[in-house]
């Protein structure tokens, strides 16, 4: 979980709210690899993630003054991220072309693996989008709820079945 109290974002956030674009610079060079992960896991397009993240970031930048609450930051960002990504997913179902199967990774230990990747690529997109939102976002099940329109419980449940999945899927 994200040390909040710790970490320098809070005044950093105090100074982008007033339009100090270096400030602003520190917060996103901070998060930027989390939220590139998340959208390469949702939108499985280097290109498609890389647009959805400058996307955001634009959005968040424009918008960052409107923030009440400092310590929801990442929430907030990843929130503007996941809106980006879902259009995008969108757009996918509008041109229905094919996805590849191959994506460069460079990120978390856990997908450096070729069948890690492919298992997690194997599951159903809402079960991919829950397990990103919790391991890269760091959001919980409850956040999760809200932004889906989901039971918590139903979130947690369905996060429980799809590392199941992924574990058999890694047995085989």
């Amino acid at each position: 979980m994200y040390d909040y109290e710790n970490s320098p974002e809070p005044e950093l956030i105090r100074r982008a709210g007033k339009g100090d674009v270096k400030a602003f610079s520190q917060l996103y060079a901070g998060i930027y690899k989390d939220l590139y992960r998340f959208a390469l896991c949702v939108t499985r397009h280097t290109q498609d993630a890389e647009d959805a993240v400058g996307d955001a970031v634009a959005d968040a930048f424009a918008s960052i003054k409107k923030l009440r609450d400092a310590g929801a930051f990442r929430p907030w960002i990843f929130r503007i991220l996941s809106n980006k990504c879902r259009r995008k997913l969108k757009e996918y179902l509008r041109k229905t072309r094919e996805l590849p199967e191959e994506i460069p990774w460079d990120g978390k230990e856990l997908f450096e693996n070729y069948a890690v990747r492919s298992a997690f690529f194997a599951l159903d997109s809402q079960d991919r989008l829950i397990l990103s939102l919790h391991l890269f976002a760091g959001y919980t099940s409850r956040e999760i709820g809200r932004e889906l329109n989901m039971n918590e419980n139903t979130v947690r449940s369905r996060e429980s079945r799809a590392l199941k999945k992924l574990a058999d899927m890694l047995k085989e």
